[in-house]
């Protein structure tokens, strides 16, 4: 069984799960195996074999294994041995505790316990080998003093942070009756004319009844400051990225550029000045995403800028902006990303950059249609707009970096997403093809693409530059 259609019998994914506070650079090789490491070794304490456990070794196949080092899979699986999460962990102390673990050759499983770590032995990359189950595949041995086997497990990142096992179909189903559930566009659409709400009533309802509505409020507010705040870190922080690319920070300069000529984010000047900020926006988010800093999966972390873009925009430059209309932006955004979750993918590894920045555009647009009042149909128009144009795009980092073309397809994905929005609102008699046909057509088309254009580093513009 492939990894989607698994979760097609895990519908009702909660907006908690689309959007994650994380960091850099990748949710698929940073925070999903910072979260697998963490899980293991809690599930080690649930056998009683934690206290047992002298030695765990990691291997990773496919993805994980190609471009791993290039997007920090290795830093982030020895944080997650040691108990960190993605939500919580300090951006600022990932180098230096990884240097002290590497340094000491010993790691502190969850901060309690401490065991024996040589890295070139204990974290295996098999570049050459691929689990059947999904491509982004890890497995867990723990030994104990006298190297006898202990447990072991396979672990899968599928993209977004989420991570499951062969074997977790049931945990991973949310246990609440839902009041809407909802597994197509279609369906969603119904349900919505049938109670007379809009798409963004819907999910707030499933979601209060997932967790109280004080809880849904405030942690939607926690995700769009986080937002807010990586754009504006990225718009003053300068500098070249990790990684060997030599890539400089663009964002800040562009800020200063677009100030210094008087096309301020409310000067009127220039009637492109809003685009171009959109573009800055993004741009920046993703810059702090490529340098290991604290974003947001929406719905992954190499797609990270476009939906906090678009939020941006309709906060600064739509006259009537305000926290009920962020509600709505974010709600509406969850319930297309699910859509995508759970009848397609958003794996990059899976279906290529169409399942990353093309996912990441849809949402936002049917989002920022639904934060200006647009209708239902006006919602379902502008996600099925912007990924219909996104269709086929391929997913090849150069040097297994999330920088050159990822940094800069966030820009042109928030650009699509704003120009997809005033599209659907523009429009007044429908259009032939539906958001879940194109949704399929996007799965199927990623299914036909070749695996080294999709996240391996071995095709495409990922062979334009040639390390030594």
């Amino acid at each position: 069984m492939s990894a989607s259609e698994l979760f097609l019998a895990f519908m009702h994914t909660s907006l908690f799960e689309i959007f994650k506070i994380g960091i850099g650079p990748s949710s698929s090789h940073t925070v999903g195996p910072m979260v697998a490491a963490r899980r293991f070794v809690l599930g080690l304490q649930v056998a009683e074999l934690f206290e047992t456990t002298n030695l765990i070794r990691v291997d990773l196949y496919g993805s994980l294994a190609l471009t791993g080092k290039g997007h920090g899979t290795d830093k982030a699986l020895i944080l997650g041995l040691c108990g960190a999460e993605p939500a919580t962990v300090d951006p600022h102390a990932v180098d230096s505790t990884v240097a002290h673990v590497r340094a000491l050759g010993r790691l502190s499983l969850l901060r309690r316990r401490t065991i024996r770590f040589d890295e070139k032995d204990d974290i295996v990359f098999h570049c050459h080998e691929a689990l059947p189950f999904h491509p982004n595949g890890m497995v867990f041995t723990a030994y104990d003093r006298d190297d006898r086997l202990l447990s072991t497990e396979a672990w899968y990142s599928i993209g977004g942070g989420f991570v499951v096992t062969e074997l977790a179909e049931e945990e991973s189903k949310l246990s609440a009756n839902l009041p809407f559930p909802f597994d197509s566009a279609e369906g969603l659409l119904a349900t919505c004319r049938r109670e007379d709400i809009a798409i963004w009533q819907l999910m707030f309802r499933n979601e209060c009844a997932l967790r109280p509505k004080g809880e849904v409020v405030r942690g939607i507010e926690r995700i769009w400051k986080t937002m807010h705040h990586s754009i504006e870190l990225g718009m003053t922080t300068t500098g070249i990225l990790p990684g060997g690319l030599n890539v400089r920070r663009r964002a800040p300069a562009l800020a200063a550029r677009l100030r210094g000529e008087g096309r301020s984010v409310k000067a009127a000047r220039d009637p492109l000045a809003p685009l171009d900020w959109v573009s800055i926006f993004a741009l920046a988010v993703n810059e702090e995403n490529a340098a290991g800093g604290r974003v947001v999966t929406a719905p992954t972390n190499g797609a990270a800028g476009i939906v906090p873009a678009l939020a941006e925009y309709y906060k600064k430059f739509t006259p009537d902006a305000n926290q009920a209309g962020i509600l709505r932006y974010f709600l509406t955004a969850a319930a297309i990303g699910i859509l995508y979750k759970e009848n397609a993918s958003i794996s990059g590894v899976e279906v290529g950059c169409q399942g990353e920045i093309g996912v990441a555009a849809s949402m936002a647009a049917g989002a920022l249609v639904a934060a200006l009042g647009g209708t239902n149909e006006q919602v379902e128009h502008a996600a099925e707009i912007a990924i219909e144009h996104s269709l086929g795009m391929t997913c090849d980092p150069i040097g297994g970096l999330v920088q050159i073309p990822c940094i800069e397809r966030n820009a042109m994905g928030a650009v699509k997403a704003l120009n997809a929005t005033r599209i659907a609102m523009h429009e007044t008699e429908g259009h032939k093809i539906s958001l879940d046909q194109v949704i399929e057509t996007m799965y199927r088309t990623g299914q036909d693409m070749q695996s080294r254009y999709k996240e391996t580093s071995q095709a495409g513009l990922a062979l334009a530059v040639i390390e030594c």
